[in-house]
């Protein structure tokens, strides 16, 4: 089981409620931030963040460890959508800010933004393959 640090006082009822449950729920498969990260979309540093309640944890994010963990999601989503209205601008202000977490954040940015470029250039490629195949496929043959 994971030593967790106390949340931050300011974090609403709401909001720390949600974090404790992913706490327990990541506490439950066992796995590593590292592992958990492996295992879904979101980066390790990403993970330390949701579960610290340092920043608010996406949807999609509560949605990949329930998948993980082989747990229900209606629960766990009905505790996000109850959250979110609550939590303050996204991110919960702390006063002690480590400073690892600007290389952390600058780390994790490029990675997703060459995701979000690979994919764009696949797709892109793709389309491109299909049209020059439809054009081939609907040219007049000169055998005739």
């Amino acid at each position: 089981m994971t030593r967790w640090r106390p949340l931050p006082d300011s974090l609403p009822r709401e909001a720390r409620h949600l974090v404790e449950q992913l706490r327990q729920l990541k506490d439950r498969t066992d796995l590593s931030l590292a592992e958990l990260a492996r295992r879904t979309a979101y980066s390790k540093s990403s993970w330390q963040r949701y579960l610290n309640g340092a920043k608010q944890p996406p949807r999609g994010a509560v949605q990949a460890l329930c998948r993980v963990a082989g747990a229900d999601q209606a629960r766990l989503l009905a505790l996000w959508d109850l959250a979110d209205p609550v939590w303050p601008n996204g991110a919960v202000v702390t006063a002690v800010v480590p400073e690892v977490v600007p290389e952390a954040v600058a780390v994790v940015a490029p990675g997703l933004e060459y995701r979000r470029w690979r994919t764009a250039a696949l797709v892109a490629f793709a389309v491109i393959v299909l049209l020059v195949a439809g054009v081939l496929w609907a040219w007049p043959s000169g055998g005739g």
